[in-house]
Formats: structure tokens, sequence, C-alpha cells
């Protein structure tokens, strides 16, 4: 408990980046796909093509995912945003255990007041059908379906992140790269699995909507196929060891994961 004291005291900041950065991701999702997808929206009328929606919308997200990566808070987090990548870096032993319980705590916080801040916002518009505050289901395909492609969604997310993170010079594109892949993700694997990776992610949209259906597939599966990433990555890549638990390590922030920190300026006398 000492121990937990003492990193909350030192490391809440980045604990709170966590918490908004997928707080701004849910309102970012919540808003746009409401735009796309209600039948009331102009928008919506406009675009009768359910792929073209989905495309936009991929676009929006990744642009999002981007932008919180590069953004100063993820820069100085890591920008996880997610409970399974955070349990990744745990498992490779770049997070320390009270770090990562306090960064999943966070994310979980942080999601689900990004979700009801959307619901009180727009009541049940957002909440009720069809929207159901972009709550995340399995397709007509069915559970398994939605179980197998979430696993392999985030098998491809983190071996990807592990790759371009372990290759110093494509390793500041991470986070160009990871946006890039959840755009695709939306607008082709949507129709399967609602498109989750995210235990956190689906729990903000079950408990703003009321939709729990099938939540176990987003629980057991984005860890799943983060954790197989991981072992795929050593046997392809043994060469180059696993690098620090942040998508963008930018020169200018600290890092609580490896104790990184940025050089002090010296300041001019006149």
């Amino acid at each position: 408990m000492v121990t937990a004291i003492r990193m909350l005291r030192a490391h809440w900041p980045e604990y709170l980046m966590e918490a908004a950065g997928l707080g701004a991701f849910m309102v970012s999702a919540g808003l746009i796909a409401t735009l796309l997808e209600h039948p009331a929206s102009s928008l919506h009328q406009a675009l009768p093509d359910p792929l073209l929606r989905r495309a936009l919308m991929g676009t929006a997200m990744g642009l999002t995912a981007i932008a919180l990566v590069y953004s100063p808070w993820g820069r100085r987090s890591g920008a996880h945003l997610n409970p399974a990548m955070t349990l990744t870096w745990l498992r490779l032993g770049k997070v320390a255990p009270w770090d990562a319980a306090f960064y999943v705590a966070a994310q979980f916080a942080g999601g689900a007041a990004g979700a009801v801040l959307v619901s009180a916002v727009l009541g049940s518009v957002f909440t009720g059908p069809p929207i159901s505050a972009i709550a995340t289901t399995p397709g007509p395909a069915g559970p398994l379906a939605a179980f197998l492609a979430e696993a392999a969604m985030t098998f491809g997310l983190m071996l990807l992140v592990l790759t371009t993170t372990g290759t110093p010079r494509v390793m500041r594109l991470t986070g160009l790269f990871a946006g890039t892949m959840i755009a695709v993700y939306i607008t082709v694997e949507a129709p399967l699995s609602g498109m989750s990776l995210n235990p956190a992610r689906s729990t903000a949209s079950a408990l703003a909507g009321g939709l729990w259906t099938h939540l176990w597939i987003y629980y057991l599966a984005p860890p799943l196929g983060m954790l197989l990433a991981v072992e795929a990555y050593r046997l392809l890549r043994r060469d180059r060891p696993v690098a620090c638990a942040k998508l963008d390590h930018s020169p200018h922030h600290r890092c609580i994961h490896c104790g990184y920190q940025p050089p002090i300026r010296e300041v001019a006398h006149a």
C-alpha cells in the first residue's frame, strides 16, 4: 500500500492524462457517430452508403487517435488509452504493476466520463437506437466471429506498435501508423464486432446506453490478441529489444516507464 500511495503521488498527472485521453476519444466517437448514423441527421440522409459513412467515421477516429498520441499529454503518458495495451506493456516488464493498475482504473473512469458526457448533452439521440451509445455488439455473423475479429485486430495493432517502436528510423511514426490502422479497421470490420479493441471503450458505451450484450468478448479478445502479438514479436524480431511503453517517446516529456527526464534548459541571462 505504501508503494501504491507513493506511485499515486508521483505519477498522478500521467494517470489523469490517460483518463482524459480516452474520455476525449469517447466524446469524439459519440458525436461523430451520432452525426453520421442517426436517421434525423442531415449528413446521414446525404450519405446513404453505409460503407462511405464507415470510411468517414474511420477517418475521423483515426485522426482523433493520432492527435491524442502526439498531443503533449499523450507523449507524456504514452497514450495507451486501452487496458489491453497497458496489460501488454506490463507483461513485457515495461510498466510497473502499480502504474498499470492506476492506468487501467483511469482508462475505465475516463472512458465512462466521456460517454456519460455525450449522453448528458445529446440524451436519447445518443443513447437510444440506432446509436445506442456506440455500443460494441456482435454483428450478424455472431459472437464467435466478433471474438475472432477483435482478437485478430488487436494482434495486428500491437504487433505494429511493437515493430515500429522497436525500429529507430520509423519509431516516431508509430502513432500515425496506428491511427491509420484504426481507420481501416472501422471501415472494414465494424459490421462484425462493432470495432472495439478496448475493454474500457466497450464498458463506457455499455454504461451510457445500458446495452451489456456479449461484453465478455471485448474483455477477453483484445488482451488475448495483444498478448499473442508479444509472442509473435519475440519470435520474429529476436534481434530487436522491446522499446519503452510509449507510442511516441518524445525527448521533451518525462517518462515514468523508463525513468527518462528531459534535459533542463539553461536560462540565458542578459
